[in-house]
């Protein structure tokens, strides 16, 4: 007779897949509260103990970590000198294993969990079980997902077993599962050591969805997220409210519109678009806000991504609909806004909690060819006194607050990056140009007509001459904050002086490649 093994945490379906697999002659073997599952619903058992005929010892630790199961599930059905020995020693095949692992994410989630709870939460039997009927998946099947007991299942009814492509298949999807969990252990137990580097980094996420392509319509593409998801201010926990589906660089588009809301405390709406702001307003009321990144660039807005740090209001929302918006992201929405702005069918609209935009970093990765790249987020919240004056000139209080909200445009715009802004909105963003002065030019051609005594400029980086400074200057701008650093600063400086422009470098660089 055929054997089974079932001992799972999750016992959703457990009845009728173990009815099915008596249906097709298994004698099931079970253990704990898996098997007292099973005796209720009638079904007969073999204890793990009987088959052993070792028992349970160190409070569970060992209980699985034996011959007769070990052998019953690597002995190769093939080989007669495995069935010899299979046989002298009285160890009986064992054909089918579904097991759950100890629900150790589960665990280290819960809030005030102590490292002993986390280690009495590490499984050793189980990923034991599963390597070892997965590394003979010629003989046995092993299942670690109650929705493949359906297939299973059905292949049982069609052909009274289950076939070698679906044993493969299932054997690769174990080794998946228990590499998952090993990492979730491997990085819980060097975050507790503070371990910063690891020698050997391994990550894993969790398939969120199969998108219907990537940056092109010719490039696959899939959407995960982190296993362990401790981030709550995250585009992988927003609610999608109305829309079509998310694509790839919709979900790229938001993430950075949300890094760069996160800088604001004030009512704010940023509008993105492909990785860059293309407007950021302020003010004390939302629709104002909105009214000011329009303002900032109403032709790039189009198509683009609205992030709110506010409910939306009915007067905000009437204004949005106006346009041809991809996606609109906001912590709450007035009902009637809500409804004017579903209206339009494919607009992606939607719901996260902002309470949350100032958790702790994760660190961010990005894969380049044959390896990958990990830093620390720029998260670093700067303080204008820490900045120096550098010029004759000191800036007003009022152009400080201006320089700080350009400072943290900038610290979002891809690299070479210049902001124009006031304290209220941006009037004109350069991003992404091979030198500095296109940027500037670029940043100050969009500013064209609201260059005031109150529009300042930031830049990502020193200045390497002092072009950028002049140009600036014949158009109107009168304070400016950069990183310094530059062995030419002094040129800047030196111009900065000649136009009366008041200067304060931060000692800290923000490049966003």
């Amino acid at each position: 007779m055929r054997r089974a093994l079932l001992s799972v945490s999750d016992k959703s379906n457990l009845i009728p897949f173990a009815k099915k697999l008596s249906e097709h002659q298994f004698e099931i073997i079970s253990t704990g509260g898996t098997r007292q599952v099973l005796l209720d619903a009638g079904i007969k058992t073999i204890s793990v103990e009987d088959v052993t005929g070792f028992p349970e010892i160190l409070d569970g630790r060992v209980k699985t970590l034996n011959p007769f199961i070990h052998g019953g599930l690597l002995g190769r059905r093939e080989l007669p000198e495995h069935q010899r020995v299979m046989k002298k020693l009285g160890i009986h095949p064992i054909d089918l294993i579904c097991v759950n692992l100890y629900p150790f994410k589960q665990t280290i989630l819960k809030p005030n969990v102590t490292l002993a709870d986390a280690i009495e939460n590490i499984d050793i039997g189980g990923p034991s079980m599963l390597r070892s009927a997965a590394k003979n998946y010629r003989d046995v099947t092993v299942v670690v997902d109650s929705a493949d007991y359906q297939i299973i299942s059905d292949q049982l009814d069609q052909q009274d077993k289950v076939d070698l492509k679906t044993r493969a298949q299932l054997a690769a999807k174990a080794f998946r599962h228990t590499a998952a969990y090993d990492a979730l252990i491997a990085n819980y137990l060097s975050q507790q050591v503070g371990v910063e580097a690891p020698e050997k980094l391994t990550l894993t996420y969790e398939l969120e969805e199969t998108m219907r392509y990537g940056e092109n319509s010719h490039q696959k593409a899939w959407f995960y997220r982190d296993a362990l998801p401790k981030k709550q201010y995250s585009i992988t926990n927003a609610k999608q409210l109305h829309g079509k589906k998310l694509s790839y660089n919709n979900i790229k588009d938001a993430d950075a519109a949300l890094r760069i809301a996160r800088e604001f405390s004030r009512p704010t709406v940023v509008a993105l678009k492909h990785m860059n702001p293309c407007g950021i307003g302020q003010a004390e009321k939302l629709e104002t806000a909105w009214d000011r990144a329009y303002e900032a660039d109403s032709i790039s807005i189009f198509g683009g991504v609205i992030v709110l740090n506010r409910k939306v209001d009915l007067a905000t929302a009437t204004k949005m609909h106006k346009l041809f918006l991809e996606i609109i992201i906001a912590p709450d929405f007035e009902p009637a806004a809500y409804d004017i702005l579903a209206k339009k069918k494919n607009l992606r609209i939607l719901q996260l909690d902002f309470a949350a935009k100032d958790e702790p970093a994760n660190k961010e990765t990005v894969s380049i060819m044959g390896g990958l790249l990990m830093q620390e987020q720029d998260t670093l919240t700067e303080d204008p006194q820490d900045w120096q004056v550098v010029t004759k000139t000191a800036p007003t209080p009022t152009q400080l607050d201006n320089l700080l909200f350009a400072w943290k445009a900038v610290k979002h715009t891809k690299s070479n990056a210049i902001v124009v802004a006031n304290g209220q909105q941006t009037l004109g963003i350069g991003a992404g140009q091979p030198n500095r002065i296109d940027s500037t030019k670029i940043a100050i051609k969009h500013a064209a007509g609201k260059i005031d005594d109150q529009a300042v400029l930031a830049s990502d980086a020193f200045f390497p001459m002092d072009d950028c400074v002049e140009y600036a200057a014949k158009h109107g701008i009168k304070a400016i904050v950069q990183p310094g650093g530059s062995i030419r600063d002094q040129d800047s400086i030196t111009m900065a002086d000649k136009y009366g422009i008041a200067m304060v470098t931060t000692g800290i660089r923000h490049f966003r490649h």
